[in-house]
């Protein structure tokens, strides 16, 4: 996946929505939909988490912690309501959908938001290892690094990724055990063909939000990006029909 270089902001009408991307990503992965919710008169933000967007892979691991996104979460929060803006909700998918939930726990004046593909609540899950060092690699390649400094690069990201991995299951933790101070409505996406995070996460996601009301979906041979991927349609008409209610 590539990633453009910094966030965006599209500012178009007085309803505001902030999309946090995906861990070893950047906001490309939320600007169809953002684009689409912009048509449909929303003002839209997608920050970009510390580390991420660079030409090194590396500096995720060397610039991000989950306290450090956690931050940016908050920041955005903050860059909207400095706009003057009133009505704000927060979704995200996978690693972002950790921190518009743990926003939400942690700001009741939030309208709503949600979570798309995301392992809030960790059931097994599938190697996230792997996928990154293929990211990695592409992501060398993409900015024409040196081979040999690549292969370097490489293998210190193999040997260092699972230690910000654990730092990133270990935050998880807090935010699945503050679940129910969530009193917003909740949207939750998932693709059933997921690589990345076992899809009974959503279902365990759904059931621990006890004092929210949720709006849960599937989208059947969908893989983990749903904002980009065959799913991407009807997950834009399901976000609008619950957006409209979030709103009125």
């Amino acid at each position: 996946m590539q990633t453009p270089i910094k966030p965006f902001y599209f500012e178009h009408g007085p309803k505001a929505i902030i999309l946090l991307h995906a861990f070893a990503s950047g906001p490309v992965d939320v600007r169809m939909l953002a684009r689409y919710l912009e048509r449909e008169n929303y003002t839209v933000y997608a920050p970009m988490f510390m580390g991420h967007g660079t030409a090194d892979f590396s500096d995720i691991l060397l610039q991000g912690t989950p306290e450090r996104w956690w931050h940016d979460a908050q920041n955005a929060v903050k860059f909207l309501k400095d706009k003057g803006y009133t009505q704000i909700s927060i979704f995200g998918i996978s690693l972002g959908g950790i921190f518009a939930a743990k926003t939400l726990e942690n700001d009741p004046s939030l309208v709503g938001g949600g979570s798309f593909g995301s392992p809030i609540v960790r059931k097994r899950q599938f190697s996230v290892h792997n996928t990154f060092m293929q990211m990695a690699k592409a992501n060398f390649i993409q900015y024409q690094t040196n081979e040999a400094i690549m292969d370097s690069k490489l293998k210190w990201l193999d040997d260092n990724i699972d230690t910000l991995l654990a730092k990133i299951a270990d935050f998880t933790v807090g935010v699945a055990e503050d679940l129910p101070q969530i009193h917003q409505p909740y949207f939750i996406g998932q693709g059933l063909s997921d690589e990345i995070v076992n899809p009974e996460s959503a279902k365990s996601l759904r059931d621990e939000l006890v004092n929210s009301q949720v709006s849960y979906h599937e989208y059947p041979n969908a893989s983990h990006m749903i904002t980009v991927n065959t799913a991407h349609k009807q997950l834009e008409a399901d976000l609008t029909q619950f957006l409209t209610q979030l709103y009125e």
